[in-house]
C-alpha cells in the first residue's frame, strides 16, 4: 500500500545579522587619510593651547615638588606611623592600572581579531606609555633616598652586594621597565605606516625629514607588509602575558606582606581586571570629548563606545565579586585580625573611601547593562569619570588598611599634605602634555589599520571591486 507523500515545510533562512560599520558614511580611503592626517597637519586650535598651556604649568609643579622632596626628605608628606605607605604607593599602582587598557585593546584583541579596536587602538597605546611614565616617578621617590636608585637595578656594588631580588620593589622594576619598553615598542610598530603617510603628506623639509626619518624607508611594498605583520603578530604575543603580569606583581608588593587584608591570593587577578576596568574608563574619558572636537565621529563610533562599556561592565563585574569574595574569605577564615580588617574598611574612619569604591566601582557600571546608557555619550563620559575615580579610591582603601594595626595602642590616622596632592596633581600635566603633543604631532588613529576594515579593502563587497552576485 503507498504511503501519500509528505510535504516537509521549508522556512525561510533567517536574515543576515547586520551590524552597525566601524566606519560611518561609507567614508572613502582617501576621506579617512585627510580627517586623520589633517589632526597633526592643520593649524594647531585654540582650545589646544588652552589646555597645553595648564598641563605644562602642573608639569613643572610636579618636578618642582619632586625637587623639594629629595632637597627636604620623605618628612613634607603625610607619611605617619603606622601608615608607613601613602599616595605614592597609591597613585603608582593607579597610574599602572590606567595604562593596562592601551596593550589590551592592541595585543590581546589583535590576537582575537577584534576589528572594532582599530579606532581607539592609537590613542589607547599612547596612554598607556604616559601613564606608565607617570606611574614611573613614583617607586623612585617613594624609597627616599633617590641617588640610591640606581641600586634597584642589577648592578653588583664594590662590595659585591647584588640588589634584594626577593624584595617586591624590585619586581616592579622589571615588570615595569619591560612593559614600558615592549609598549613602545608595540606603539611604534603600529606607527611605521603612518608616519609614511605623514611623510609623503608633508609639505615643510622639517616635517618631511623626520617623518621620513622614523618612517625607516617605509614604501608599502608587498616584502615590507609582510615584515610588518610578523613583527606587529611577535610584538602583540609578548604584550599579552604582560598585560597579565605586570599588575600581577605590582599586586605582589601588597599579598606578600603578612598583614591581614593583604595576605591573600586573590590580589593578582583582582587586579588585573581593576587595571583594565580603569584603563578602558581612561579611555573613554579621553577619546569621547575628543570624537567631537576632532570631528571624527565616522571613526570612533557609537558602536566604539558601546563596545568599550560593556568591557567596562564585565571587569566592573569582576572587580564587585572580588570586593565580596574578600569579605566571605575574612568570615569564612575565622581569623579575628582579617574580620576586623574589612569591618575597619567598611565602618571605620575611612568608610567613606569604601563608600565611594562600592558606589563608582561596583554601582555605575551596572548602568551599562541598558543600551540607552551605553549610546548616550554625555552620560558614558560622566560615568567614566567616575570609573577613575572610584578605582582611586580602590587603592587608597587598601592602603590605608595600615592605619589599625595589631596593637590600639599604636592605631593612627593618614592625611596627605599638600606636597602630596600637589606632586599627584602635577603627574597629570606630565600626562597630558605628553598625550596633547602626541596628538598634534602624530596621527591619533591608525591611517593604516582603519583603512583595511573598510568595505572598500575587501575584495568580496562591491566596493572592494566585487560584482554585485560573485567574485570578480
Amino acid at each position: 500500500m503507498a504511503h501519500a507523500a509528505t510535504t516537509i515545510p521549508v522556512h525561510p533562512a533567517p536574515a543576515v545579522l547586520t551590524r552597525e560599520p566601524l566606519v560611518a558614511n561609507s567614508r572613502s580611503i582617501a576621506w579617512i587619510s585627510d580627517a586623520i592626517a589633517g589632526v597633526a597637519e592643520g593649524k594647531t586650535p585654540v582650545w589646544w593651547w588652552a589646555a597645553f598651556v595648564p598641563a605644562v604649568i602642573l608639569l613643572v609643579t610636579c618636578f618642582s615638588l619632586i625637587a623639594y622632596l629629595i632637597s627636604a626628605g620623605t618628612g613634607v608628606w603625610g607619611l605617619s606611623h603606622p601608615v608607613m605607605w601613602g599616595w605614592a604607593i597609591i597613585n603608582f599602582v593607579w597610574w599602572i592600572g590606567i595604562g593596562h587598557a592601551g596593550t589590551l585593546i592592541s595585543a590581546i584583541l589583535f590576537l582575537l581579531r577584534q576589528k572594532w579596536r582599530t579606532g581607539v587602538n592609537r590613542a589607547a597605546e599612547a596612554m598607556t606609555i604616559f601613564a606608565v611614565m607617570c606611574a614611573g616617578i613614583y617607586p623612585l621617590i617613594h624609597v627616599g633616598r633617590v641617588w640610591l636608585g640606581w641600586w634597584l637595578f642589577p648592578i653588583p656594588l664594590s662590595q659585591g652586594i647584588w640588589p634584594q631580588f626577593r624584595s617586591p620593589l624590585m619586581w616592579d622594576v622589571f615588570a615595569v621597565s619591560t612593559y614600558f619598553t615592549v609598549s613602545v615598542l608595540f606603539w611604534y610598530m603600529g606607527l611605521i605606516p603612518d608616519l609614511a603617510v605623514m611623510r609623503d603628506r608633508a609639505k615643510s623639509i622639517p616635517r618631511k625629514f623626520l617623518y621620513g626619518l622614523f618612517a625607516l624607508g617605509w614604501t608599502g611594498s608587498n616584502r615590507h607588509w609582510s615584515n610588518y605583520e610578523k613583527a606587529y603578530l611577535i610584538l602583540a604575543g609578548l604584550s599579552t602575558p604582560l598585560v597579565l603580569s605586570v599588575h600581577s606583581i605590582v599586586s605582589l608588593d601588597f599579598a606578600v606582606a603578612q598583614l591581614p587584608g593583604w595576605h591573600t591570593t586573590i590580589f593578582p587577578p583582582y587586579f588585573v581586571a581593576g587595571a583594565v576596568f580603569s584603563g578602558f574608563g581612561m579611555v573613554l574619558t579621553l577619546l569621547v570629548p575628543l570624537r567631537s572636537v576632532l570631528n571624527l565621529k565616522d571613526l570612533i563610533t557609537e558602536r566604539h563606545i558601546d563596545l568599550m562599556c560593556k568591557v567596562t561592565l564585565a571587569t566592573g563585574t569582576i572587580v564587585g565579586y572580588a570586593y565580596a569574595m574578600e569579605f566571605f574569605i575574612a568570615w569564612y577564615s575565622g581569623n579575628p585580625y582579617e574580620r576586623f580588617t574589612f569591618i575597619n574598611r567598611a565602618l571605620g574612619p575611612y568608610g567613606w573611601g569604601y563608600a565611594w569604591m562600592i558606589s563608582c566601582n561596583v554601582i555605575v557600571p551596572q548602568f551599562f547593562w541598558i543600551r540607552w546608557f551605553r549610546r548616550n555619550v554625555v552620560v558614558v563620559w560622566i560615568l567614566s569619570i567616575f570609573v577613575n575615580i572610584g578605582m582611586w579610591f580602590e587603592r587608597f582603601v587598601i592602603v590605608m588598611t595600615l592605619h589599625r594595626d595589631f596593637l590600639p595602642s599604636s592605631w593612627g590616622f593618614y592625611a596627605p599634605t599638600w606636597v602630596d596632592i600637589m606632586t599627584y596633581i602635577g603627574t597629570f600635566g606630565l600626562f597630558f602634555t605628553m598625550f596633547l603633543l602626541f596628538m598634534r604631532f602624530l596621527p591619533i588613529i591608525a591611517i593604516a589599520e582603519v583603512k583595511a576594515i573598510t568595505p572598500y579593502a575587501d575584495p568580496h563587497h562591491p566596493l572592494g571591486g566585487a560584482k554585485s552576485g560573485g567574485h570578480r
